[in-house]
C-alpha cells in the first residue's frame, strides 16, 4: 500500500487541522499554524511509512505547529499606550544634541567616544573591549571627536 498523493492529504485532513489550530491557538494564529503544519508534513511526508495514520501523525503536527505559534506570540512585543517623557539616567547630563551625533557616529567611533570620553576608560581598556590595539582605539576616539566637532553647532560646543 502505497501513500496518497500529498495534495490529497491536504484536501482530505485540511479542515480537520485547522480546526485542531484554532482549538490550541484560536483563530487569529490559527492559519499560521496551519500552513506550518503542511510545510513541515510536506517535508517529512516523503519518509512516512506506507502504514503511517496519517490523520494522528498531521493532528501531532498541528499541535506542534500551534504550540510554536503561541511561543511566538509571547516573544512578540506588546504595543502600549503613551508613555510618560522622563528623563533617561543613562544620559543624564549629558546633552541631547550631542547623544544623537555620538549615535551617528559610525560604529568604531561611537564605541571608542563611549568607552574612553563617557564612561573614563583609558585606550588599553577600549582597544581590549573592541578588539585592536590602544593606537587605533585613540585613533578611532580622535575621529569621532572630530567628527562631533565639525556636526555640533557651534554653540554647543562653546557652551562645555
Amino acid at each position: 500500500m502505497s501513500l496518497p498523493p500529498f495534495e490529497e492529504l491536504v484536501e482530505r485532513h485540511g479542515a480537520r487541522v485547522l480546526r485542531v489550530c484554532r482549538a490550541v491557538v484560536g483563530p487569529d494564529l490559527a492559519e499560521d499554524a496551519w500552513s506550518e503544519t503542511f510545510l513541515k508534513a510536506l517535508q517529512a511526508y516523503p519518509r512516512l511509512p506506507a502504514d503511517a495514520n496519517v490523520e494522528a501523525w498531521l493532528v501531532t503536527i498541528a499541535h506542534r505547529a500551534a504550540l510554536d505559534q503561541v511561543r511566538a506570540q509571547r516573544r512578540r512585543a506588546v504595543p502600549v499606550g503613551e508613555l510618560e517623557e522622563r528623563a533617561d539616567e543613562r544620559t543624564v547630563g549629558l546633552d541631547p544634541d550631542l547623544v544623537a551625533q555620538i549615535a551617528a557616529l559610525p560604529d568604531k567611533q561611537r564605541h571608542a567616544v563611549a568607552y574612553h570620553y563617557v564612561a573614563g576608560l583609558p585606550y588599553d581598556a577600549v582597544a581590549e573591549i573592541l578588539g585592536g590595539s590602544a593606537d587605533a582605539a585613540r585613533r578611532a576616539a580622535a575621529d569621532g571627536i572630530n567628527a562631533l566637532r565639525r556636526t555640533l553647532p557651534t554653540h554647543a560646543r562653546t557652551h562645555r
